[in-house]
């Protein structure tokens, strides 16, 4: 069992994000899990992240807050504890279009190791 105070979580840079603070919970340490990593994002009013893709599948939860969710010519916006799944090399965006602090977790798998 790991585990991981809120006060203890590392904070990271994700790329192609803007008005975004990260911080990941779980993952990338001995003992923690094997097959993926759990990060918790803030979003800043008018914050957001991409148009961006990436290879690996997603699930994003939104804890507070709301935020727009675009992927392959779809929206949704997703309020506390809606969650979507987006697929592997989909293009994605998120924006927080409310004049509050939205508040998502990200659960994603390790990137392949090349």
């Amino acid at each position: 069992m790991l585990v991981r105070r809120l006060s203890d979580a590392k904070h990271y840079e994700a790329p192609n994000h803007s008005d975004m603070r990260a911080m990941r919970l779980q993952g990338f340490e001995p003992g923690g899990p094997d097959k993926f990593w759990v990060g918790l994002s803030h979003f800043l009013p008018a914050g957001g992240a991409g148009p961006d893709s990436s290879p690996l599948e997603k699930v994003y939860v939104v804890l507070a807050g709301r935020l727009r969710v675009t992927s392959e010519g779809e929206a949704a916006e997703l309020g506390p504890m809606d969650s979507v799944c987006i697929g592997g090399n989909a293009v994605r965006e998120i924006r927080n279009l409310a004049n509050e602090v939205a508040t998502m977790l990200v659960i994603m798998p390790y990137p392949e190791k090349s």
